[in-house]
């Protein structure tokens, strides 16, 4: 059983978004709203809820509107309060990170070599112990945070690497990696590996893998022996693959909604979801679900 603290966490935040093009052309995707908060807002809220000490951005040298945002800007907090604009200001301060109670570290990603190179530049930024790697694109509501349960489970079980997983479809399984699953205990999953976008008839299950790690710290010297894999890139599911069989592997079946928000129609279900739970906007998505009925009954 370990005891380690989950004291880091990983952003890899360098992709261009070209799903998202244009928008994406002048404003990083981690920064698009949903609503009024930026993805990157709720996966730092997600690791700053779990009580991570200090968070790596793994970014890209074009993308610096990420830097901006994360940190503290306290000429336009004190210009937005001496215009009398002191709510925004309080929100804005809450939004961006203390550097008085969380440490903050950007690396840059120059080259498009894969998540799990992406994983490896943060490697002499982390503090010591397991790591956090959080996935922006992979917004996930729950309370308290996927993160937060992760930890919780990881602390109780044996395993040295876990991944946050979710049921799909036959017919969508071929988009993710998918555990090999041994034994389920509650939401817990021990798995002897993975498979990276199985074929239906060649899937170990429907467990697939999405964007929260909690991982061994002996992970950075896997992703360093590394050979490219899909795409020619290095895949962090091959090195927690590899790591499996030494380490122990558990899949985490956690409580929330997860949206996958590097898609358009992630990010619109998102944005909808979140619009029905404000009090603002609750009633403009019931009238356009009301005209929408009404045009359908027309037709």
């Amino acid at each position: 059983m370990t005891t380690d603290t989950v004291r880091t966490a990983i952003f890899p935040v360098a992709g261009l978004g070209t799903r998202f093009l244009p928008a994406t052309k002048a404003t990083p995707k981690e920064l698009l709203p949903v609503i009024d908060a930026p993805l990157i807002q709720f996966a730092i809220d997600e690791a700053r809820d779990a009580g991570v000490e200090r968070m790596v951005f793994v970014s890209h040298p074009s993308k610096s509107a990420i830097e901006r945002h994360v940190r503290a800007d306290h000429d336009l907090i004190a210009t937005l309060h001496a215009r009398g604009k002191s709510e925004i200001a309080q929100n804005l301060h809450a939004a961006a990170l203390d550097e008085d109670e969380h440490e903050v570290e950007f690396v840059m990603q120059h080259e498009p070599l894969g998540l799990g190179h992406a994983v490896l530049c943060a490697r002499s930024h982390v503090l010591p112990g397991p790591v956090a790697v959080i996935l922006p694109d992979d917004l996930i509501l729950s309370e308290p945070g996927c993160l937060s349960e992760m930890i919780d489970a990881y602390v109780a079980s044996s395993a040295g690497h876990m991944v946050a997983t979710m049921e799909v479809t036959p017919e969508t399984v071929s988009r993710y990696g998918v555990l090999d699953p041994i034994s389920q205990t509650g939401p817990l999953i021990h798995a002897r590996g993975m498979v990276e976008k199985p074929a239906p008839e060649d899937a170990p299950s429907m467990n697939a893998v999405v964007g929260r790690y909690v991982l061994d710290g002996a992970i950075f010297d896997t992703l360093a022996s590394q050979t490219p894999g899909a795409g020619g890139e290095i895949q962090l599911t091959d090195a927690i693959a590899r790591d499996a069989a030494r380490l122990g592997l558990a899949g985490f079946n956690f409580s929330g909604r997860r949206f996958d928000c590097g898609s358009k129609q992630g990010m619109l279900e998102a944005t909808l979801a979140m619009a029905s739970r404000h009090p603002d906007l609750s009633d403009v998505i019931a009238s356009h679900r009301a005209g929408m009925a009404l045009q359908v009954a027309a037709e």
